[in-house]
């Protein structure tokens, strides 16, 4: 039932799973291709769950102090947007290192909700001192009362996802009855999820395989020039190459990734153009303005699916994709202007332009 919240905390999670239709007949599946929308959580992006669950663990354990600690946090900036939003609500001060190859969109709202923000050089490795790691830890050893709470490592991150983020998933497949129009299994059958810090898909992983469908597959896409995919020979062409998508990949394996293959059964390698046409398609036929990441899920999810007929062609199978975030953090970015502004004219757009041609030359004449 519809009720008044508290703050915007208790708007974070809670996300719809949205039938894709107009894109699987597009591609002519048969199984059920459903996005689990994450942009439409009170901050932006599937990282309110794990910046809400670190923010309220630290508390419990008595690691924050109201009106001292202050909270260091190296991101890719959705984690510290997360983070800002709580610290916001709860008064707690906040610092987000943060590359400096993510968007100017995400530091301006980062600033806005009053964070501090330290760029650091893109190119610099996970555990250099110019890292925004490397950073993170250097502010921290010298501002008092300053916490990391370390996304990459804290239980919270993954165990967010397993008591939230999966559930959700599993309650909406669950209770969606099959008909004669829309067949479903009624089961989470694969799920199709990017891996940044890993904790996202793991926790999800663990929800679906523990207490729902064992048999679900578990699938995990990486961008190339990224090191998390397993057998790591999917990684060697590609690795250390410059990716522009925001928000996956990493250059080390981060703690709370389970590369287990009881996990995660499978992984599959994507690149930018890939990434950034599946936003488009999304934008375009299912009217979702989503972010990056969320393309290269789908772009993951549609060359996996090529592979898996048995899957692909099963009318009433669960396909799940985890779109992470919204078009929001990214509207200035190259690749979205290009797309959005730069493309070719439709034929809709020719006969606009004819008809204003023809309506100038007319009143031209009149004159």
């Amino acid at each position: 039932m519809p009720q008044i919240l508290n703050n915007a905390l208790d708007a974070v999670g809670n996300t719809p799973l949205i039938r894709l239709d107009k894109i699987a007949v597009l591609y002519g599946l048969k199984c059920n291709l459903l996005g689990k929308v994450e942009f439409m959580s009170a901050g932006g992006s599937v990282k309110d769950r794990i910046a809400k669950a670190m923010i309220e663990a630290a508390e419990k354990e008595g690691k924050l102090i109201p009106g001292k600690s202050v909270v260091i946090e190296p991101t890719s900036g959705n984690t510290g947007i997360g983070l800002a939003m709580a610290c916001a609500i709860k008064g707690y001060s906040v610092i987000i290192t943060l590359p400096n190859k993510m968007s100017l969109e995400k530091e301006a709202a980062l600033r806005a909700l009053g964070a501090e923000v330290v760029r650091t050089p893109t190119e610099a490795a996970w555990d250099s001192s110019e890292s925004h790691i490397g950073v993170a830890r250097k502010l921290q050893k010298e501002i008092p009362y300053g916490i990391i709470l370390d996304q990459y490592g804290n239980v919270n991150n993954p165990l967010a996802h397993e008591l939230t983020t999966g559930p959700e998933i599993i309650e909406a497949v669950k209770s969606t009855p099959s008909t004669s129009a829309r067949v479903s299994s009624q089961k989470v059958d694969a799920i199709i999820c990017g891996a940044g810090t890993g904790g996202t898909i793991s926790g999800i992983s663990r929800a679906i395989k523990k207490t729902h469908n064992k048999d679900c597959i578990v699938v995990g896409v990486d961008p190339e020039g990224s090191i998390l995919a397993i057998p790591s020979s999917l990684n060697t062409k590609t690795e250390g190459a410059a990716y522009v998508v925001e928000g996956i990949g990493y250059d080390f394996i981060p703690d709370v990734l389970s590369r287990n293959s009881a996990d995660i059964d499978e992984w599959i390698k994507t690149n930018d153009n890939e990434a950034f046409d599946a936003v488009q398609l999304l934008m375009r036929n299912e009217g979702l303005l989503v972010g990056g990441s969320s393309g290269s899920a789908l772009s993951g999810t549609l060359k996996w699916l090529e592979t898996r007929k048995d899957i692909a062609e099963k009318e009433g199978l669960n396909v799940v994709i985890v779109l992470p975030d919204g078009i929001r953090n990214y509207m200035s970015k190259e690749w979205f202007l290009n797309r959005a502004l730069h493309r070719e004219p439709t034929p809709l757009a020719h006969n606009i332009a004819k008809i204003l041609q023809k309506s100038n030359t007319n009143d031209v004449e009149r004159t």
